[in-house]
């Protein structure tokens, strides 16, 4: 049984031996760019994590979470483009610093890698780690059209934001847990009580990023507070503001494309205030995440072992970046 650190460790030196070619360098400089921005490497330790609760040997789970880590970056470098996003992690983005033409290729080329990586697992298991890593790839894509669709909508549910986020954030959490296990060797019941904990804890993060998208500390944060403001991202703080008598006032200020966007995020962020949306997001949080401990309770492995997932969860929730 390894610890948060141990596991850590093994991911990033993994990650660190996997040869890039040199040749084109526009193409290989932004990959490498990306893994080295100093990210959590949150889903390619929740797998090895998820290995690690039923095998005494996580080696085999290294390529799938690496794997994973790639197609992560990939999605960030794209959405970067979409979101014309100027940071990631602190630092200038890849479509910033390179443009948008290498930026897409890069992404594309992360993504191959990705599944270069999926063929190094366990060949009897292969078929279903693919299974549940080409799910998580289109979910993904389909959180991001909502998301996007969103934007240009007038009225967006509560309901239909958390199923976004669920496709989105949520898959990229709960997809690698049960492919972490599926390499440890575990049953179906143990895979998907996983999964469902992986859900869960996906969507509590994703919440917990709206609020400090709007509250957080810019220099933790690792790029610009207000973002979703600008960007007119219906959020849950946007939704549960919308459904309160500031509703109208909220969406005036976020009508008005003559105003500066510093003036636009303090306004928003004050009618937050008032709405009582930082208090509806942080009871969301609360919600999801005690599903997530629920599911948690399901997988049938010593208490001991689970104590690193319930270490994660709540280093996520109290998290400032």
């Amino acid at each position: 049984m390894f610890s948060q650190d141990d596991i850590s460790q093994m991911v990033e030196e993994y990650l660190g031996r996997i040869p890039l070619p040199a040749q084109p360098e526009e193409l290989y400089s932004p990959m490498t760019y990306a893994l080295g921005g100093g990210g959590k490497r949150l889903r390619p330790m929740l797998l090895v994590a998820g290995c690690d609760l039923f095998s005494e040997s996580v080696d085999a789970a290294l390529p799938c979470a690496a794997a994973v880590e790639f197609f992560h970056n990939f999605t960030l470098m794209h959405d970067d483009i979409m979101d014309n996003a100027a940071l990631r992690r602190g630092k200038e983005s890849v479509y910033r610093k390179w443009g948008t033409n290498s930026a897409i290729l890069s992404g594309d080329a992360m993504m191959i890698f990705s599944y270069r990586l999926i063929e190094m697992s366990p060949p009897d298991r292969l078929g279903a780690i693919l299974a549940q890593f080409n799910a998580m790839a289109l979910e993904v894509c389909e959180g991001q059209q909502f998301d996007m669709e969103f934007e240009a909508r007038e009225q967006v549910t509560s309901a239909e934001y958390i199923h976004m986020i669920s496709l989105k954030t949520g898959a990229l959490v709960a997809r690698p847990l049960y492919i972490g296990a599926l390499v440890g060797g575990a049953d179906e019941r143990n895979c998907r009580a996983l999964y469902d904990f992986g859900y869960a804890l996906g969507i509590a993060f994703q919440l917990q990023d709206d609020l400090l998208d709007t509250y957080g500390d810019e220099e933790s944060f690792g790029k610009s507070i207000g973002g979703d403001i600008v960007e007119g991202k219906k959020t849950f703080l946007v939704i549960s503001a919308m459904a309160t008598e500031w509703g109208r006032e909220l969406r005036r200020v976020l009508a008005d494309t003559s105003m500066a966007p510093q003036r636009k995020i303090e306004l928003v962020r004050a009618l937050f205030d008032k709405a009582g949306a930082p208090a509806a997001a942080r009871r969301a949080i609360a919600h999801h995440t005690a599903r997530a401990l629920e599911a948690l309770a399901r997988v049938e492995v010593d208490e001991e072992r689970l104590a690193i997932l319930r270490d994660i969860t709540v280093g996520l929730l109290n998290r400032s970046k």
